[in-house]
C-alpha cells in the first residue's frame, strides 16, 4: 500500500502514526529520560550484580548499613514534634526524621479524596542519619531522639525546634527552623567527629500520570538536570557542586538545597532499581529542604534555585518559557482554563505563517491530483520521464509535495512542550474552567471535552484536501478522530482544552483557505467565460 502513496501522503501517515505511538505508548510507558554523560563532576560507580540483597549492595558501595527501621512505617507512638500549619501538618519521629507531611488544602486530595501525604509510609525519610561505623549506627538506631516542643502551631513567623540524641560518645542536634511557605533550615552538629550520611527521603508517591517522571534530580551548578527515574538507578554516582537535590513525582517534591560546593551528594540503587539520595555531611552541618508541591510561584519565592525541581524532560528549554507566558497569561485571566486559551491563540498567531503555508500546498497539490494522475499513466514504463515531468509541474504550479507536512512536523515539538507544561503544573490541580471542570489537571468526569475533540478533529479532517487514491488508506484517516478521542478520554482536562481549542482555530483558518481559493476559481471561471465571448 505505501508504495502508491506519494511523498506527502507518506510523511503525513509517518507523522500522524508519530503522533499516535506517542500518544499511546507514553499512556502505558513512561519514557527514559537519558541521563548527561561525561560530565566531570559525576563520578559513576556501578556495583555488580550477584545474589546478595539490595540492603547487602548499597552497605558495601556506601559503607554504612541499613537499619530495619528504615523498613517500617512511622507509627503514631514514635513521633515526637508535630508542626501545625493552615495549609499542612509536618511530624517529626524518634529517629530524628520527617516522617510525614500533610497537605490540608483541597486541591491537594489524593485519588482517593484524601489530603495528600508528600513522605510515604515505608522508605528512607528526609533528614535521616546514618553513621558510617556501625557501632555507633546501631546505638543511633536505638536511642531516641528528645524533642523542645511537642506540638507546635506555625503563622507568619517561622519557628524554630531542637531535637537532640544523647549517644554514649557522641551527641546529634538538630536545629530545624520551619517557614510558612513550607520551607525550612536545619543545622545539624555532632559532638566529636563522626562520619555520617543525611538523606534527601524517598521520593513522594501522590500522583503520577501519563509522560510524567518520577525519581531523583541532581541539578549541579553547570545548570545540568541529571534525572534518575525509578527504575533505571545503576550502582552509585557521586555529584560536586551540586546546588538542588530532590525526590519527586509528578505534583511534589523532597528537596535538600543549599549545599557547600564540595559536598558529595550520592545517588544509591535501591529498593526495585529506584534512586536513594544522601549526602556525606561535616560536623557542623547546615541545609535548606522543602517538603511539597511544586509551584512555581512559591519556590521562586523561596530560592529560584528550586524552580529547577519542575521537570519538563527533553523540552525543558522551550516548555519553560511556555509555562512562564501561562502563568502571565493567568494574572490576567484568573481563570487557567481561559489562559490556557488564550495561550492556544498567541501559538496559533505565532505559527500562522507556517500553517497557512502548508494549508495553501495542501489545496495545490490536491488541484493538481488529477493532471499527477495523467502524467503517472502517460510515463508509466518511463519513471525518469515521469519524475523530471512531475517536478516540472511542481515548479510551473508553485507546489511543493512536502508543503503541506514540514509545517506539521515543525508543531509537534511545540505540542509536545505544551503537553509537558501542562502536565507538571501543580497550578492546574483544582484549578477549575467553567460549568463541569472543576480540576484542569484531571480527567473530564463526563467525556465532554474529548468528544468535542474527537467532533473538531473530525470536521477538521473532512475540510481539509486530500488526494488519496486507496480507499483503505482514505479509511485508516477517517478512523484518526475515534482514535485520538478514545486515548484523550484518560488526558488531563487542560491539555484536551488545549486540543480542542487549537483545531477550531485549525478549522477556521482551513475554511479560510478554502474559500480563497474558491474565490480565485470563481474568479478565473468569470474571466474565462468573458474571453469566449
Amino acid at each position: 500500500m505505501l508504495d502508491k502513496m506519494s511523498p506527502n501522503q507518506r510523511l503525513m501517515v509517518a507523522v500522524l502514526l508519530s503522533v499516535i505511538f506517542f500518544v499511546a505508548y507514553t499512556a502505558i510507558f513512561p519514557p527514559v529520560e537519558q541521563e548527561v554523560a561525561d560530565n566531570a563532576k559525576v563520578n559513576n560507580v556501578t556495583t555488580q550484580a550477584d545474589t546478595k540483597t539490595v540492603s547487602q549492595k548499597v552497605e558495601e558501595a556506601s559503607g554504612h548499613a541499613v537499619s530495619q527501621q528504615e523498613k517500617l512505617a512511622t507509627t503514631a507512638s514514635s513521633e515526637i514534634v508535630t508542626v501545625k500549619n493552615k495549609n499542612f501538618i509536618l511530624k517529626i519521629d524518634t529517629l530524628g526524621r520527617i516522617s510525614s507531611k500533610e497537605l490540608l488544602e483541597e486541591k491537594f486530595r489524593n485519588d482517593e479524596n484524601l489530603h495528600a501525604q508528600v513522605i510515604p509510609a515505608f522508605g528512607t525519610k528526609p533528614l535521616y542519619i546514618r553513621f558510617a561505623d556501625d557501632a555507633i549506627n546501631d546505638e543511633a538506631i536505638k536511642v531516641p531522639y528528645t524533642a523542645s516542643v511537642r506540638e507546635v502551631t506555625l503563622g507568619d513567623s517561622p519557628i524554630t525546634v531542637t531535637l537532640t540524641q544523647k549517644l554514649s560518645k557522641l551527641t546529634v542536634v538538630k536545629t530545624l527552623t520551619f517557614y510558612a511557605d513550607g520551607h525550612y533550615d536545619a543545622v545539624i552538629t555532632t559532638s566529636s567527629d563522626a562520619r555520617y550520611y543525611v538523606y534527601v527521603g524517598d521520593r513522594p508517591q501522590v500522583s503520577k500520570k501519563l509522560m510524567a517522571v518520577a525519581g531523583a534530580m541532581v541539578y549541579t551548578g553547570d545548570d545540568v538536570a541529571h534525572i534518575i527515574e525509578d527504575g533505571d538507578a545503576e550502582g552509585r554516582q557521586v555529584f560536586q557542586d551540586v546546588k538542588l537535590a530532590s525526590s519527586f513525582d509528578q505534583y511534589t517534591a523532597i528537596m535538600l538545597y543549599g549545599f557547600k560546593p564540595d559536598t558529595n551528594v550520592i545517588v544509591e540503587r535501591g529498593k526495585d532499581d529506584n534512586p536513594v539520595v544522601y549526602f556525606e555531611a561535616n560536623k557542623e552541618e547546615s541545609i535548606h529542604g522543602y517538603i511539597g508541591p511544586k509551584e512555581h510561584k512559591v519556590l521562586k519565592a523561596i530560592d529560584p534555585i528550586l524552580t529547577n525541581a519542575i521537570e519538563y524532560g527533553w523540552f525543558t528549554f522551550a516548555a519553560k518559557p511556555l509555562f512562564a507566558l501561562l502563568s502571565w497569561l493567568h494574572s490576567i485571566f484568573g481563570n487557567w482554563g481561559w489562559a490556557i486559551i488564550a495561550l492556544t491563540a498567541i501559538i496559533r498567531l505565532v505559527l500562522y505563517p507556517l500553517t497557512y503555508k502548508g494549508m495553501v500546498s495542501m489545496q495545490k497539490m490536491k488541484e493538481l491530483a488529477p493532471k499527477l494522475k495523467e502524467l503517472k499513466e502517460k510515463y508509466k514504463k518511463d519513471p525518469q520521464r515521469m519524475n523530471a515531468a512531475t517536478m516540472e509541474m511542481y515548479k510551473k504550479h508553485g507546489a511543493n509535495p512536502l508543503g503541506g507536512c514540514l509545517p506539521m512536523l515543525l508543531q509537534i515539538p511545540v505540542f509536545f512542550a505544551l503537553y509537558r507544561t501542562l502536565l507538571n503544573a501543580v497550578e492546574l490541580q483544582g484549578a477549575p474552567w467553567i460549568l463541569w471542570i472543576d480540576d484542569l489537571s484531571r480527567m473530564d468526569p463526563y467525556y465532554v471535552l474529548p468528544i468535542l475533540m474527537g467532533a473538531s478533529m473530525f470536521l477538521q479532517q473532512r475540510m481539509t484536501p486530500n488526494n488519496f487514491t486507496d480507499p483503505m488508506q482514505e479509511k485508516v484517516f477517517k478512523y484518526l478522530p475515534v482514535i485520538f478521542t478514545f486515548f484523550f478520554v484518560t488526558f488531563p482536562s487542560g491539555l484536551v482544552l488545549y486540543w480542542f481549542v487549537n483545531n477550531l482555530f485549525s478549522i477556521a483558518q482551513q475554511y479560510i483557505v478554502n474559500q480563497q481559493f474558491k474565490n480565485a476559481k470563481d474568479l478565473q471561471a468569470v474571466v474565462e467565460k468573458k474571453s469566449e465571448k
